[in-house]
């Protein structure tokens, strides 16, 4: 029997069966892959983030590369004021932070707080 098929028991009770979306399951079960500082592996950590980042959602290449466009954001990358924005916006907004926590994980604190330092 098909997953999308029912069946009827003896007693007359319809059972229909469920099946299990496996297209459903999270793209982002998979760790962060982390930097550990080391310029020789740069290249393999960066095709493996390429690679992490692109299965979680294909925007967030793009919002990684050109930022957020038209949203008004303070120097922490926190929005001034988040009730003037369109639904649209709002989910630029969430997207950014997503790519935003997955660069943060990536790096080392120390390179983290080098790169605020240096903006």
């Amino acid at each position: 029997m098909y997953a999308s098929e029912s069946s009827v028991s003896g007693s007359g009770v319809n059972h229909n069966v469920v099946s299990y979306d496996y297209g459903d399951k999270k793209a982002d079960s998979r760790k962060v892959p982390k930097f550990n500082g080391d310029l020789e592996e740069f290249s393999w950590w960066k095709t493996n983030f390429y690679s992490y980042i692109m299965g979680l959602d294909e925007d967030f290449l793009d919002i990684l590369e050109d930022g957020v466009g038209d949203l008004d954001l303070d120097e922490e990358g926190v929005v001034v004021d988040r009730k003037k924005h369109t639904p649209a916006q709002k989910k630029m907004y969430n997207k950014h932070h997503k790519i935003r926590g997955s660069l943060v994980l990536a790096i080392p604190r120390a390179e983290y707080m080098f790169a605020c330092s240096s903006v």
